[in-house]
């Protein structure tokens, strides 16, 4: 997983990930409310699991935006 962290000016954030699907890669973004990089990121590496789980499923089922899978916070 290639995560790559975001944060917008109104505090909250996103992260990009990298879904491995099969032999390819799959784009997601978890979108946060933490202000800082180091705690959004500390939470998904906390969750992993969880939302490897929930994006596999979303993108088995076809629910993308634009090509991407997108995910909020548990």
């Amino acid at each position: 997983m290639r995560i790559v962290p975001r944060i917008k000016p109104d505090g909250g954030g996103t992260i990009t990930f990298f879904l491995a699907h099969g032999a390819g890669r799959q784009l997601c973004r978890l979108a946060t409310t933490f202000a800082t990089q180091k705690q959004a990121f500390s939470y998904l590496q906390k969750y992993r699991t969880e939302f490897e789980r929930i994006a596999r499923t979303r993108l088995d089922s076809g629910e993308l935006e634009d090509g991407v899978v997108v995910l909020s916070m548990l």
